[in-house]
Parts: structure tokens; C-alpha cells; sequence
């Protein structure tokens, strides 16, 4: 099997997914390529062209990230439950001269979330960020668990859409302001980082250090660095981590298996993952 796969997104030049696919066609016997395209400007019409290309070129799929996630629904034939639920998609397969997308940031953060606490339920929790991958991500919590989203972000336009289509699913959400974010904080049982904060090119942390503690556990979008400025004050805080690495190990293992359309074992590819790219965490292991 030949996989010709890419990403779709700005400022990739860190990918790891091109490792990681890669690894996973050397292990389940797929001869993979996966290439990064930068559109260069974050416009629709840059995205399409883009895509277009990869299309024209013989691709199977691509994946997409920011701040095309959302985008990318314009653009596409067929969208899965996943993809239909979150309104992005992160994730596009090229099938019989039809673009098919589906959305593993949403699978891939359930998997993450079960693999590092089990039935613990996500319980209320403040999501910062609602951007494509804090859709996903708030669409996820309902399957673990979680009972209210509490959602800040800078843009209230996406909060109040992300916070009107969770409502119109039945999922409990509210937007907050950002005088609110303190008091929210202390009551919710989850903390959730889905904004760029904390990346290596956007240092820092969303949320004041002194504002973890009392909460259960903590998630961070981010995986690069692995161990962020949130991940770090919410272990110092004592609360139970999932990490931006299980996102992006999990959704490339879903993404995996749509693009070659094949079953795999997710485990058996985490360890030598981890070991080939001397990818540690001082937090999480």
C-alpha cells in the first residue's frame, strides 16, 4: 500500500506528524511519504488552492490545522458524524474525485483522555480557546463525562458559536467573561488550554499560576513543548494531566487508519514513537 499524505497549516515547520505517519507505514508495512504545505497567507481562498493541488497531484489525504480547521468544512463533499458534530475537521481523505473529512482531534482527545484517567469523569470545565481544535475538544468532553463548559476565548464571536451549538446539542456550555475566568476556575473540575499560548513560538500560559488548585485534572492542547507553562503549574497544583502529545499521538493513529482505511493497535506504536524521537515528558510518562 502507497499512502501519499500531507498536513494543510501555518507555521509547521515542527510537525511531528510527518514522523509519526511515516513510523506508522514502516510498522503496519505501507509505504508512506507526508509532506508540509504552508498556504502562506490565512485566507479560504489560499486554503483551497492548496488543497486543489494536493488534490491534482495524486494525494490520498491531508491533514489540516490551524486556522484552517474550520475552513476546511467549506470545501468538502462528504463530512462524518465527527466532523458534522464539531463543524471542523481536521482530517481529509481523497475518495473517487470526492473530498471525505472526518475529525480526529475529537476522537483523538477521547482516546487521549480515557488513556491517562480511565472512567474518571471530565466533570465541569473551563475551556479557554474555541478555535478548531477547542470544538473538538468541548464536543469530546460530553463523551467523557463532562457535565457544563464553561468557554473564554479573546474572540467572543467563536465562543458564543461554540457555546450555541454545544446548547443545540444538548451539551451544558456558557461563555464567560474574562473578569469571570478567576471564579470560574476555582469551582470546575477540569482546566483545558485549546489556544496557541503556551507553544514555542507563543510562550506563556493562558491562565494566571495562582489560579490552579482544587481542580481534578488539566489538558494542554500544546505538545511543543510537551510540558507547558500550564501543564506545569497544574502539576505543581497536584491535578492529574492529559497532555497536547496523547491529542496529537491518538488523532494521527485515527488519522492513520482513515487515510489507509485499516485497523491498527494504538499501543504498539507509542513506545517506539516516543523512543525514535526522544520525545519525554518530566511530567507524564
Amino acid at each position: 500500500m502507497e499512502l501519499k499524505l500531507g498536513l494543510i497549516g501555518m507555521s509547521i515547520g515542527a510537525s511531528r506528524a510527518p514522523s509519526l505517519h511515516c513510523m506508522l507505514g514502516n510498522i503496519y508495512g505501507a509505504q508512506v511519504s507526508y509532506d508540509l504545505n504552508d498556504p502562506g497567507k490565512n485566507s479560504p481562498i489560499m486554503f483551497g488552492v492548496t488543497l486543489q493541488r494536493l488534490r491534482e497531484e495524486g494525494y490520498t489525504g491531508c491533514n489540516v490545522t490551524y486556522p484552517f480547521k474550520q475552513i476546511a468544512m467549506q470545501f468538502v463533499d462528504h463530512a462524518d458524524e465527527a466532523a458534522t458534530t464539531v463543524g471542523a475537521t481536521n482530517t481529509l481523505y481523497f475518495k473517487d474525485k470526492k473530498v471525505v473529512a472526518t475529525n480526529t482531534d475529537y476522537s483523538g482527545f477521547i482516546h487521549g483522555y480515557r488513556h491517562r484517567r480511565g472512567d474518571s469523569p471530565a466533570g465541569d470545565t473551563l475551556l479557554i480557546g474555541a478555535g478548531g481544535v477547542g470544538r473538538a475538544v468541548a464536543f469530546g468532553l460530553a463523551k467523557v463525562g463532562g457535565t457544563k463548559v464553561y468557554i473564554y476565548d479573546l474572540n467572543v464571536a467563536d465562543a458564543q458559536s461554540l457555546s450555541d451549538a454545544l446548547n443545540n446539542a444538548g451539551i451544558c456550555a456558557e461563555v464567560i467573561a474574562e473578569v469571570q475566568l478567576a471564579d470560574t476556575a476555582k469551582k470546575v473540575d477540569g482546566l483545558v488550554n485549546c489556544t496557541p499560548v503556551g507553544h514555542l513560538k507563543t510562550p506563556g500560559n493562558p491562565l494566571d499560576a495562582t489560579l490552579f488548585g482544587g481542580q481534578e485534572w488539566a489538558f494542554d492542547a500544546v505538545y511543543t513543548p510537551i510540558d507547558t507553562e500550564f501543564l506545569k503549574a497544574a502539576h505543581q497544583a497536584g491535578l492529574a494531566l492529559v497532555s497536547g502529545f496523547d491529542l496529537f499521538y491518538y488523532q494521527g493513529i485515527d488519522a492513520y487508519q482513515f487515510f489507509s482505511q485499516s485497523q491498527i493497535e494504538p499501543l504498539a506504536a507509542l513506545v517506539p514513537f516516543k523512543a525514535k524521537f526522544d520525545i519525554h515528558s518530566e511530567l507524564i510518562d
